[in-house]
Formats: structure tokens, sequence, C-alpha cells
């Protein structure tokens, strides 16, 4: 399982909306700029993240998108599968009826339990736990300057 550019730009813009919650409805414009994500590419993913209530869009001369959703409600595995997908190791984990045998293999157990790890660790780590992370680089990055 690889996560793909779709996946880690879903969680950037995210990251971004979250760090600038206090201000005004940022507008894609400003969260491409500030990620070096072209707006055509935020504009299609930002449908993704409108879709599954992560983001909303706010109308008007100062209007753009904020956050939907709490941070620390929301998590890397609720982005990570609402842009790539449910996460699946192998095919066989989340059907089944995809393996090319017909009795179930004697590895499918490990790769369900591995599949499983993956969700658990991913499902650890929220968007408030990121933008602390980010705020206290920022931090470390200012008294390293100074």
């Amino acid at each position: 399982m690889k996560i793909s550019t779709k996946g880690r730009y879903g969680l950037r813009i995210l990251l971004d909306l979250a760090l600038h919650e206090n201000g005004s409805p940022r507008l894609i414009r400003d969260i491409a700029e500030s990620q070096s994500i072209s707006e055509k590419y935020i504009s299609r993913l930002i449908i993704d993240l409108r879709k599954a209530g992560m983001v909303k869009s706010i109308r008007g001369a100062k209007g753009g998108y904020k956050l939907a959703r709490i941070p620390k409600y929301l998590t890397l595995l609720d982005v990570v599968e609402v842009m790539e997908g449910p996460i699946s190791v192998v095919d066989c984990v989340g059907s089944p009826f995809s393996c090319e045998r017909k009795e179930l293999c004697a590895a499918r157990e490990i790769w369900m339990r591995l599949n499983a790890e993956i969700r658990e660790s991913l499902a650890k780590v929220t968007l408030q736990d990121l933008v602390d992370q980010a705020r206290r680089n920022v931090a470390d990055f200012m008294d390293y300057c100074i």
C-alpha cells in the first residue's frame, strides 16, 4: 500500500486550514501558494474533502474554505480513506472472494492483522496532533534563528 499524492495533499490542505482556523476562510489560491500545490489540483481534491464533511465552503466576497470538523476529531485514517479508499494491504483483505485460490491461504490472517495494525496506527494520529507538531517545529526554528 502506498499513499498517493491525493492522500498526502488532502492532508496538507486540511493541515493548512487548521493552522489558519482563527482567520477568515482560506482561498484556494492561498492554500496553493502556502502548500506549493496547483490551484487546479486543490480544486479537485477539495471536492472529496467537502463531500466527506471535512471542509465547508463559505460563499461571498469574504468566502473560501474552513474546516467543518474539530481537528482533534479528525484522524489520519479518516483522511486517507476519504482520499484513497479503504485501507487494504492486499486485495483479499478487503474482499476474500478476490483471492486467486478458492480456499483461504495461510497468509491471509497475517495480511488481515497487518491491515488492522496500519488502521489502528493511522486512527491514533489526529489532525490536532499534526497542528501541534507544526507549531512546535516553527517555535523550534524561531528559537534556532534567535
